[in-house]
């Protein structure tokens, strides 16, 4: 075991949070490394120090913004893949794989097994998915192989959005190695791929504008918006956007879920805290309803209708508490 895994375990070690097995294998470490061994008194030192002070209890309003902005820090955090999350397993396991190097060897043989056994069965089953479309297919009509369809995953950014008139139908313009264009319904998962990465494009206001525009608008009308689709899309766009009508209209979007979906109530709440634009922030009070089920909504407007520096700001929070008497 190296010296930076046993800083780690040290602290784990000093709150009684280490397996039997690990502090086993950490004992046997310190009893041969003095660094290592002075580093543990220091921590336990600054524990009994730590310990000796009483523990103020937060206000609610801390609580509240606590919350919240551990909600945007986990919203922000892309998804990790499966190879990222095996390769930090990897990582985090290299000391023990040191001392072992036959098991490193044999992992790195069974991997490869896997993935050529996995690239076998993933070409026999696209070819047999290819023969079963065209067989379904009327007589006549070719299929077009899923390949040709275009790459989402490699667009570089949207570069124009076309919604023709009265109308489903957009024209999606989008930056492969060349400039392409995609027309298709706004119930086509492509389109509303493009228009989500469009919502992302930090070239273009306009761009962005459009896209989260459309998306709003088929929030409103009350298409599917996935928590993890379209509404994603609005509350990043609302949290994190520089242009002000761009997130006044994923605002609007978010408007059908505030009351039933805490994640977008919480992005709403944010925005009442720290939306730079007061018009912003007056529409999100609006949208709130005080309940007893959530009590960071109560927690905020209290907050902002005794405190915040701009008056109107105030106001509309008060009014929005008086509407509920039973919580005055």
């Amino acid at each position: 075991m190296n010296c930076e895994l046993t800083h780690e375990r040290i602290v784990t070690a000093a709150y009684g949070e280490l397996p039997d097995e690990l502090a086993h294998e950490l004992e046997r470490h310190l009893s041969d490394c003095a660094p290592c061994r002075k580093e543990r008194e220091q921590v336990l030192e600054l524990k009994l120090i730590a310990d000796a002070h009483p523990v103020a209890e937060p206000g609610p309003n801390l609580v509240a913004r606590a919350r919240l902005r551990l909600d945007e820090a986990l919203d922000a955090l892309p998804p990790k893949r499966w190879y990222e999350r095996l390769g930090e397993r990897i990582l985090n396991n290299f000391a023990s794989l040191q001392a072992a190097p036959v098991a490193a060897l044999l992992l790195l043989v069974a991997g490869a097994g896997a993935g050529v056994l996995g690239g076998y069965e993933y070409a026999l089953n696209r070819a047999a998915h290819a023969a079963e479309a065209q067989a379904a297919a009327p007589a006549g009509i070719k299929v077009q192989p899923q390949a040709a369809l275009p790459a989402l995953a490699n667009v570089a950014s949207i570069s124009g959005i076309v919604r023709q008139p009265n109308s489903e139908i957009v024209d999606v313009s989008f930056n492969q190695i060349v400039p392409r264009h995609l027309e298709g319904s706004l119930d086509d998962p492509q389109i509303r791929q493009l228009l989500m990465m469009a919502t992302e494009n930090t070239s273009s206001a306009g761009v962005r504008n459009d896209s989260v525009a459309l998306l709003a608008a088929e929030c409103r009308a009350g298409h599917s918006c996935q928590p993890a689709g379209i509404r994603e899309a609005l509350m990043v766009a609302l949290r994190y956007d520089r242009s002000p009508k761009v997130r006044q209209k994923a605002l609007e979007g978010l408007e059908p879920y505030v009351a039933d979906d805490m994640r977008v109530r919480d992005a709403v709440l944010e925005a009442v805290l720290n939306d730079n634009d007061p018009a912003i922030r007056t529409a999100a009070i609006g949208l709130l309803q005080p309940d007893d089920a959530d009590t960071s909504v109560r927690q905020v407007l209290y907050s902002v209708s005794n405190s915040d520096d701009n008056a109107q700001i105030r106001n509309v929070s008060r009014q929005v508490l008086s509407r509920v008497p039973e919580i005055q």
